[in-house]
């Protein structure tokens, strides 16, 4: 049936989004461990960005899964097709709404994150390690998850029971706890300076 399946070429492109927006458009994707501060991060990075009028879209792990991704596991598997889908959604808004997404996910498998680049475009794609340690995560884990899955009510749980691999070469590393907010926002805002290119 995929051979039949042929993309309809609509006359608007990135081109004339960014002369609109003002701006370039690509995805910020933060990984790292449940509780690392991807979320929290990403968000004060969001409000930033739009009080430099930068049109954005932020996605993050709890809110996907409740809908999108309802019928998804935890599985290995079911891991990899959660973040496929977000990709492609994610690039549906990079390249044909002109969108700088911001993606919170824990996305454990270098495999994954690397598809995701290649969904999105290398040019499109911004890595963001939130390197934090698993014991300061579990420390501030405020939703009670790890005691949880130490306990072995929740199952698959990644850095307890389920591996969570390391970026290799991450766009940017940040251990929230050795940051403010403030300053882990500033450190990403620095990065994707001259990737913005904000007109105006």
């Amino acid at each position: 049936m995929q051979e039949h399946i042929i993309p309809h070429h609509f006359s608007v492109d990135l081109e004339q989004l960014k002369a609109i927006k003002n701006h370039n458009a690509f995805l910020i994707w933060f990984t790292g461990l449940s509780g690392s501060g991807k979320s929290t991060i990403a968000n004060a990075l969001n409000q930033s960005l739009l009080a430099r009028k930068v049109h954005t879209c932020i996605l993050d792990g709890d809110r996907v899964r409740k809908g999108l991704n309802s019928d998804l596991t935890f599985s290995p598997e079911d891991r990899k097709e959660n973040i496929r889908r977000i990709a492609e959604v994610s690039s549906l808004m990079v390249h044909h709404a002109g969108l700088v997404v911001l993606g919170a996910f824990i996305s454990p498998y270098e495999i994954d994150r690397a598809n995701i680049k290649a969904i999105v475009g290398e040019d499109k794609f911004v890595e963001v390690y939130v390197s934090t340690s698993l014991e300061v995560c579990e420390k501030q884990d405020v939703k009670g998850l790890y005691k949880k899955a130490r306990a072995g009510e929740i199952k698959d749980f990644t850095g307890i029971d389920a591996p969570y691999e390391v970026p290799q070469n991450p766009s940017i590393k940040i251990d929230a706890s050795k940051y403010t907010i403030e300053e882990a926002v500033s450190l990403v805002l620095t990065y994707i300076e001259r990737k913005l290119n904000i007109n105006g």
